[in-house]
């Protein structure tokens, strides 16, 4: 569980960094790769937020 949240973490941490790159970004092209890039790692923080949520659920029943 503890491996889960570390890698729960380094994705959120690398989505707010790819948010940053976007945000300073002067080239249209860079500022919407890293958007989506963005968007990307924060989707699979969600999933991963969930399966810890999930394991969480079952380790109680």
């Amino acid at each position: 569980m503890k491996d889960m949240q570390t890698h729960l973490e380094k994705l959120r941490a690398d989505a707010a960094e790819c948010a940053l790159i976007r945000d300073l970004a002067t080239d249209s092209a860079k500022r919407e790769l890293f958007a989506r890039l963005a968007e990307h790692l924060s989707a699979l923080a969600s999933e991963v937020e969930r399966a810890i949520t999930a394991r969480g659920a079952d380790a109680k029943t």
